[in-house]
C-alpha cells in the first residue's frame, strides 16, 4: 500500500529522520512508539505530505508522491489526518465540521454530507450531538467529532498523531474505543501513540522509533514481551517505571497525581491500585516526609510488573535518619500501611539520598 525508501527529514538544528525504509500493508494497524524527539510525528506528517521529506521516497500504490509535479491533493484525499489538538473549526457546528471537506473537496451534496455525517456521530458515540459547538464539547467527544470527521472522507488509511495525549485520563478510554472499533473493522491505521496497553492491544505491528529511523519493528508480542535489540529493552523496561522529584515545598502535587492517572491508564493497572499508588505518593511524599525536611530532595519511583500486577513503591529522600514508621503524623501512616504491605526503612550514610523507603501495592 504505502512504500517508504530512505525517507529521510532535516531541519537546520535536527535530523528526525535519517533513513526510514519500511512497508505498510493494507490492513495494517501500527502502533508507533518511541521517546520524545525520534521523528514519531515527523514520521506521519511526511507520509502525508504536511512536511515535505528533504530526501528518499514515498510509493503509494506504487506512485511516487514526494515527486515534483504529483499533485498531493490527489494522495490526502485517500490518506486521513487524527491530530492531538482536534483542529475543529470553533465557529461551525458538529455537523458542519463533519460536512466541510466531503462537500468542498468531494463535491458531495450538503444532503448526502449530512445524512453521511449523523450516521458517523452515531458510530462514534456522539448522536444527538450534531448541532452543538466545539467549546460545548469535552476533550473526548471533540476527538471523537475530528475521527467522525476523518472518517466522512472514507480514507483508505488513518493517521493517528498521539490521539490521546491532549485527553484527561478519565476521557482517553472513549477514543480508544472508536480506535479499536476501526481496527476491528480491518481499517489501515498508523498510530503514534504513549499508551502502551493500548498499542499492544490493538495494532498487529509496533515501530519503536529511535536513531533517527525505525530502530526495531515486530509484533507487539516481540516487541513489548522480548525486545530484541538494546534501545528498544531499555524503553520497554522505562515505560514500566514512573519517577517524580519532588525538590521545593511549593512543589505541584496535583500535576503529579495526574502523572500518576496517565502512568496507570498506560499500563492497564487497576483503579483500586491505581489509588493506592496515589494514596502511597501523597501520604509518604506530602503528609509525612516533606515536613520534616529544610532543603527537600525527594525521588519517588513506582515500578510496576505485569506479570504478577504489583507496584513496588521506592522513596529515597535526604536529611536525618527518619523512619515513616516513626511519623508524628500517625493518620497518614496508617493509611499507608493499610494499602500496602512490606514496609521497610534503610539509610546509607553516604549516598546522595540519605534514606530509602520500600514498600509494595498488589492490584
Amino acid at each position: 500500500m504505502i512504500e517508504l525508501i530512505h525517507l529521510q527529514k532535516k531541519y537546520e538544528s535536527a535530523t528526525p529522520l535519517k533513513d526510514v525504509n519500511t512497508v505498510i500493508n493494507n490492513g495494517d494497524v501500527i502502533s508507533v512508539i518511541g521517546p520524545s524527539g525520534t521523528g514519531k510525528s515527523t514520521l506521519l506528517r511526511c507520509i502525508n505530505m504536511l512536511d515535505k521529506p528533504t530526501g528518499g521516497k514515498i510509493l503509494f500504490d506504487g506512485v511516487d508522491i514526494t515527486a515534483k509535479n504529483y499533485d498531493i491533493t490527489k494522495a490526502r484525499r485517500r490518506m486521513g489526518m487524527v491530530f492531538q489538538s482536534f483542529n475543529l473549526f470553533s465557529h461551525l457546528t458538529v455537523i458542519e465540521n463533519i460536512m466541510l471537506a466531503p462537500v468542498d473537496i468531494l463535491k458531495k451534496s450538503k444532503k448526502e454530507a449530512y445524512e453521511t455525517g449523523v450516521a458517523l456521530l452515531k458510530r462514534v458515540g456522539l448522536a444527538g450531538r450534531e448541532f452543538h459547538y466545539p467549546d460545548q464539547l469535552s476533550g473526548g467527544q471533540k476527538q471523537r467529532v475530528a475521527i467522525a470527521r476523518t472518517l466522512a472522507m472514507d480514507p483508505e488509511i488513518i493517521l493517528f498523531d498521539e490521539p490521546t495525549s491532549a485527553l484527561d485520563p478519565t476521557m482517553v478510554g472513549e477514543v480508544q474505543a472508536v480506535i479499536r472499533d476501526l481496527a476491528e473493522e480491518g481499517k489501515t491505521m498508523m498510530i503514534v501513540t504513549h499508551e502502551m496497553n493500548f498499542a499492544r492491544s490493538i495494532c498487529n505491528r509496533v515501530f519503536y522509533m529511535d536513531q533517527g529511523g525505525i530502530y526495531e519493528d515486530g509484533t507487539p508480542e516481540q516487541i513489548f514481551d522480548d525486545p530484541q535489540k538494546e534501545l528498544t529493552k531499555r524503553f520497554i523496561r522505562r515505560q514500566k517505571m514512573l519517577d517524580i522529584s519532588v525538590e521545593d515545598r511549593d512543589f505541584d502535587f496535583f500535576g503529579a497525581v495526574s502523572e500518576i492517572d496517565r502512568f496507570c491508564i498506560q499500563n492497564d493497572i487497576s483503579p483500586r491500585a491505581r489509588y493506592r499508588i496515589r494514596l502511597a505518593f501523597e501520604e509518604l511524599t506530602e503528609q509525612i516526609i516533606l515536613p520534616t525536611l529544610a532543603d527537600p530532595r525527594i525521588k519517588f519511583t513506582a515500578a510496576y510488573s505485569e506479570a504478577n500486577r504489583t507496584a513496588e513503591i521506592t522513596v529515597l529522600y535526604n536529611g536525618d535518619n527518619f523512619d515513616p514508621a516513626e511519623t508524628e503524623n500517625e493518620l497518614s501512616y496508617k493509611l499507608l500501611k493499610s494499602t500496602t504491605t512490606e514496609q521497610l526503612h534503610t539509610t546509607e550514610a553516604e549516598a546522595p539520598y540519605t534514606n530509602r523507603f520500600t514498600c509494595e501495592i498488589s492490584d
